[in-house]
């Protein structure tokens, strides 16, 4: 990885990028000047350096899905994602989380695991838990970013809750990264407020700690900044990404009308 890369994105405090820095899991693209770098994992692309409609209006062939979550590094960026994807750009809030290291209390984890309500089984996510999540839309990200089962065994980590055999929430790593993961909690729609997810976040951070990983988060809304703060963690602030929906469509238009994209390549 070029020193110039890592340095477009150095104090930036987020998992995701480290996982594509790190080579372990996404990727990093740069424009044809190598003045700006996005990274991208899953879901979430990260833009980095001197604001280029190049890369904005770039797609990875790897990136198959109409939806992605553009995170700027500033104002400008902001501005020109606002003007290169019009109302196709929808402007969100999100909830940033402190990495902060020693702040989990071990014993009141160990009585959030035990909130579990009666009639619900929490246990580890092995093989047949994971494909149970690629077969139920709603937790798909629970698992979705490793490729098969193997590489989740090797990269992965996460618990699930059963209620009569079926999965009713989890708590997995959305991502992998050299100290820790990401982590990604999903209720089943019906099976909500009922403490699931509490139950669960408690015992995939209790089983962090034990293999000297940190259980990262960030907030997709201030419900998840609130459980984050129930389960020990605290909060850093507010920062603005961007929902682009239709992203196929938007990125073919503008690569054929304006940029074009002969010039973005990733970085090994």
């Amino acid at each position: 990885m070029k020193a110039i890369i890592k340095e477009m994105f150095n104090n930036w405090n987020e998992t995701l990028i480290w996982s594509c820095l790190q080579g372990i899991m996404g990727e990093i693209y740069t424009n044809s000047t190598e003045d700006a770098a996005m990274a991208i994992l899953g879901d979430f692309a990260f833009y980095a350096g001197n604001p280029s409609e190049e890369l904005l209006l770039f797609k990875p062939e790897r990136g198959k899905q109409g939806f992605i979550i553009m995170v700027p590094q500033n104002d400008a960026w902001a501005g020109l994602i606002e003007a290169c994807y019009g109302d196709k750009a929808k402007k969100i809030t999100r909830y940033a989380i402190k990495k902060e290291k020693d702040i989990f209390d071990a014993v009141k984890l160990e009585q959030a695991v035990l909130t579990l309500p009666d009639g619900y089984e929490l246990k580890m996510l092995e093989e047949r838990e994971y494909k149970m999540c690629l077969n139920n839309e709603w937790a798909n990200d629970l698992v979705s970013q490793y490729k098969d089962y193997v590489t989740y065994q090797e990269l992965g980590l996460g618990v699930v809750v059963l209620k009569d055999g079926e999965l009713a929430a989890g708590a997995s790593s959305y991502s992998t990264y050299s100290k820790g993961i990401e982590i990604q909690i999903d209720t089943r729609e019906d099976q909500r407020r009922k403490g699931l997810a509490y139950a669960c976040g408690a015992k995939l951070i209790l089983e962090c700690l034990k293999r000297e990983l940190y259980p990262s988060w960030d907030a997709q809304n201030t419900w998840s900044a609130a459980l984050a703060e129930k389960l020990g963690y605290h909060f850093s602030h507010e920062y603005t990404a961007y929902e682009i929906r239709g992203y196929d469509g938007c990125v073919e238009e503008g690569l054929n009308s304006r940029t074009g994209n002969n010039g973005v390549h990733k970085i090994e």
